[in-house]
């Protein structure tokens, strides 16, 4: 689904070994919003709850779930048995050995796994790539890339997630001569966006309120986003940057230090369930990593990329972006933000 320059992990799963769980808790440190709900509607309910699995959501940002990870990694018990990050910062956090490596003979669907995103240390959980949203009605001349958040006809409407801080950033540096491995020229760039005061927005859900509201006519946003937005009637439309998609992959992980570990492998794999994949491609429009989640025609046409633009995405530089990633981060609060 999408080529990666990954370190793989083991070629192949090895066969299932069925092994008890034990009923009780898992703490499971994840986002809020849609993403926690369709947790709990595909995955915890139906999948875990039978099994006498009872799931706590630790829901904050990112940001919230590496600083603990961080403060509790010396610790003999930590407060997460399974965590949820992007695929850069869950790469970024693996350098701190702080995961238990995936026991795949464990997950009876880690075997389906799609190769490309298969490592050692997480499970892949969903995918999609950034594109450019926007208010077809209000933006009558379809956008080309990430460049158009630039263009002054969009002063005041262009509108920005807090939580997709390293994407934009890396979107910015692509625009303006930079490059996945090289952010430098995204500083210059978004203090020139500033000028036009774009708004920002600690949620996505409060980015898409403003759309409907028609405050923001224009955003950088996940293509599954719009997918999902559009399907609750919201006005709009989408255009693949012609610099290139920066593809995503949400992922997660068990730290070395989790208190519930049998029930944290329980909650993976049944994150990979082929239903459970299906659920969250239908009502959030985020591709599936599995090869036996088999999407429909129609619903494949509104959250997949066609070959072409697949051949142009922009792949993560990981060793580059964990970097980088305190550097954007402080320039963002500080300088962009500020």
């Amino acid at each position: 689904m999408i080529r990666r320059r990954l370190v793989l992990g083991a070629a192949l799963a090895a066969p299932f070994v069925a092994r008890a769980h034990a009923a009780g808790p898992v703490t499971v440190a994840t986002w809020g919003g849609d993403y926690g709900e369709l947790l709990a509607r595909n995955v915890e309910k139906p999948l875990l709850l039978p099994q006498g699995i009872e799931v706590t959501q630790d829901l904050g940002s990112q940001d919230t779930r590496k600083t603990k990870l961080t403060a509790e990694r010396a610790s003999r018990r930590g407060s997460m048995d399974v965590v949820h990050l992007g695929d850069g910062d869950m790469y970024q956090m693996n350098l701190l050995n702080v995961f238990e490596p995936v026991p795949f003979d464990r997950l009876k669907n880690g075997g389906n796994i799609i190769a490309a995103l298969r490592k050692p240390y997480c499970i892949p959980h969903i995918v999609s790539a950034q594109v450019i949203i926007y208010n077809p009605e209000k933006v009558t001349t379809p956008p080309r890339g990430f460049a158009d958040l630039w263009d002054p006809k969009y002063k005041g409407r262009v509108g920005i997630s807090d939580l997709n801080y390293t994407v934009i950033a890396m979107g910015a540096a692509i625009a303006h001569g930079g490059s996945m491995s090289n952010w430098e020229p995204a500083k210059k760039a978004l203090l020139d966006l500033k000028k036009l005061d774009p708004k920002l927005f600690p949620s996505h859900e409060q980015l898409v309120q403003a759309m409907k509201a028609e405050d923001v006519w224009i955003a950088p946003m996940w293509l599954a986003r719009e997918f999902m937005w559009k399907k609750s009637g919201i006005k709009l439309a989408h255009a693949v940057p012609e610099e290139g998609a920066i593809p995503v992959i949400f992922e997660a992980a068990v730290p070395k230090n989790a208190a519930n570990k049998d029930n944290a492998w329980a909650y993976l794999d049944a994150m990979l369930d082929p239903a459970a994949q299906l659920g969250f491609a239908d009502k959030m429009g985020y591709g599936p990593t599995v090869t036996n989640a088999n999407l429909t025609p129609e619903l494949a046409g509104g959250i997949s990329f066609s070959n072409t633009e697949r051949a142009k995405f922009r792949l993560p530089d990981y060793e580059a972006q964990a970097k980088a990633n305190p550097l954007i981060l402080d320039f963002w609060n500080k300088e962009f933000k500020g």
